[in-house]
């Protein structure tokens, strides 16, 4: 399965990058207590040092709005997940557990402040594209609304739009039936590749402890 970037993107944002991470035969279930224990300790750390009124001014989130911006796209309206995530949170609301996959990913995404997304790869089909979205691109989205994907940045397959850093697919959700995953985090312009590789090895690592199965796969994408 091979992932690319379109020039719809790197035109307006010549050093965004994605991180890439392809797990094979996981075992998703719900959280374990260890996990949920340290996701907890982090929420609550986060609400100590963070306050709601100066969301935007944290790391990650700032940068996020402002390539949103380059892309066209009001961050205002539609935010990053990272940003909606860390927004959720700092207003008191608890952590939604869903299962070990998708809890895993969110949590890195709160973590580095960055969209993360995780999908059912046995439910993509060909090669995957990160373009930017055009006016027959809409799908059922993980918040229960039909989402008009035109002009906001996605990620498309053979099937069409599937994936984006604002809300992603019920097609591609993951579920305690899934065992072959892709994961993607969407890296801004200013993370160093340092940090980036770091957060990728880290990902896997935990991801993997948590989940089982395999890391075949983790590599960066740039223009």
């Amino acid at each position: 399965m091979k992932v690319q970037l379109d020039t719809t993107v790197s035109e307006r944002l010549p050093r965004f990058s994605l991180g890439i991470l392809h797990y094979s035969g996981a075992s998703v279930s719900d959280s374990p207590k260890m996990l949920q224990g340290r996701i907890n300790y982090f929420v609550e750390s986060l609400r100590l040092e963070h306050d709601l009124s100066k969301l935007t001014e944290i790391e990650g989130v700032r940068e996020w709005r402002a390539a949103f911006k380059q892309l066209g796209i009001d961050p205002s309206r539609y935010r990053p997940s990272s940003e909606a995530l860390l927004r959720r949170l700092l207003q008191g609301n608890p952590f939604f557990w869903i299962n070990s996959a998708v809890d895993v990913n969110n949590f890195f995404s709160v973590l580095h402040a960055l969209p993360f997304g995780i999908y059912d790869q046995d439910h993509l089909a060909g090669d995957i594209i990160c373009r930017l979205g055009q006016s027959t691109d809409r799908y059922e989205g993980l918040n229960g609304r039909e989402v008009n994907m035109e002009g906001k940045l996605l990620l498309a397959d053979g099937q069409g739009a599937f994936g984006s850093p604002i809300v992603d697919s019920t097609r591609s959700c993951v579920t305690e039936k899934s065992r072959n995953l892709m994961q993607v985090v969407f890296f801004h312009e200013q993370v160093p590749l340092e940090n980036k590789e770091q957060i990728l090895g880290s990902t896997g690592n935990m991801f993997t402890q948590i989940n089982g199965g395999e890391l075949s796969s983790s590599y960066i994408l740039s223009v």
